[in-house]
């Protein structure tokens, strides 16, 4: 269990709060549209990834790896990020927040599991109650861009109505129980504009486009050398 401070957005006014994160939960193929799923499916398996064994997958790592910095360490540069909307619970409430599921893909060929655990989770600081967005969740909007080689190239974009509903997806990772508190579950992703590729930076939102707010996030990516 560690501490992490966030800003609860209510109507433009940030309050501060501070959650004791004691579990990280990554799922995964979690999209609504079987065909846009199985096309995702279909682009990590071109990479060598192999097919999840159930659709959605619900991937485990430690909570520790969840960060607000805006710059990671990574192994090599195999790596890539991933946008994703976050649910967290906390004293029986739900708060919606921003990630990235930033993943080691050679490592992820043979093990899922353990790539997951091998890089660090950035999310942005601001959080909303998920009460006021759970009418129109399905217009939210998840976007990221990837800095490579200087240039600032979008790189997933899609509207969350692709993925399952929030009540679904934690009835099936948490057997009806609802979301534990001091758990933060990562929704899954879109497929990428272009393939999968690591950059040098990535930054990643979530925007509510009836209540016209956004929750941004940005971090640099250091690859550290192999050396055996």
């Amino acid at each position: 269990m560690f501490d992490l401070t966030f800003n609860v957005d209510d109507k433009g006014m940030l309050t501060p709060l501070t959650l004791a994160i004691e579990q990280a939960v990554i799922a995964g193929w979690t999209g609504r549209d079987p065909v846009a799923r199985d096309k995702h499916i279909a682009e990590l398996e071109a990479i060598g990834i192999a097919r999840p064994a159930t659709t959605p997958i619900y991937y485990r790592c430690s909570a520790r790896r969840i960060t607000q910095d805006d710059r990671i360490e990574v192994t090599g540069g195999d790596s890539s990020g991933e946008v994703e909307f976050v649910l967290i619970g906390w004293q029986g409430r739900i708060f919606v927040g921003c990630g990235s599921d930033h993943t080691d893909r050679k490592v992820e060929s043979y093990s899922v599991t353990v790539s997951k655990q091998m890089c660090d989770k950035p999310v942005a600081s601001v959080l909303w109650e998920l009460e006021e967005v759970i009418g129109h969740w399905d217009k939210l909007i998840l976007r990221s861009w990837a800095v490579i080689g200087g240039a600032r190239v979008l790189y997933q974009e899609g509207t969350l109505d692709a993925m399952l509903p929030v009540k679904d997806l934690i009835d099936r990772g948490f057997g009806g129980k609802g979301l534990p508190d001091g758990c933060a579950m990562f929704g899954g992703t879109f497929a990428a504009k272009g393939g999968i590729r690591p950059a040098d930076r990535f930054e990643f939102e979530l925007e509510d486009p009836v209540l016209k707010r956004k929750i941004s996030h940005g971090y640099d990516v250091i690859a550290l050398p192999v050396l055996g």
